[in-house]
């Protein structure tokens, strides 16, 4: 799905949204998440395109998966926080929300730590 399709969804059920809001609340916030879980599904398949092609680059560069995997998992876990994040906002949980993007700046952390080794590790053997 092109971005002014998924643009046009989103203004969309913007539109319905705040017009249910009035009504009932619970159903708005149902169509707010329905809709960013629809919208993320439209997009998997340009992401598997950008995993393939990082996957390929890393693979010339000589770069180990395992490296590439952590940075992509990283990545994943910032997407899913954000849109976690933003469910809660929508809720009217915003301690809620900041909670959800401290939990993900913690696992991205702890998952950035052997790479932060391995460049500590190559620079130790680069100084005599």
């Amino acid at each position: 799905m092109e971005i002014w399709q998924i643009v046009g969804l989103a203004l969309i059920v913007t539109v319905i949204g705040v017009v249910l809001k009035q009504i009932n609340k619970e159903i708005a916030l149902q169509l707010t998440i329905l809709a960013g879980v629809t919208i993320f599904l439209l997009i998997l398949g340009k992401v598997k395109l950008i995993l393939d092609l990082l996957q390929n680059l890393a693979d010339q560069a000589n770069i180990s998966s395992y490296y590439l995997l952590i940075v992509l998992k990283i990545v994943g876990i910032a997407y899913l926080a954000e849109f976690g994040a933003e469910i809660c906002r929508d809720a009217g949980e915003n301690a809620l929300a900041t909670k959800v993007e401290i939990a993900a700046k913690v696992s991205v952390l702890v998952l950035a730590i052997p790479i932060i080794v391995a460049i500590l590790e190559s620079l130790v053997r680069l100084i005599p």
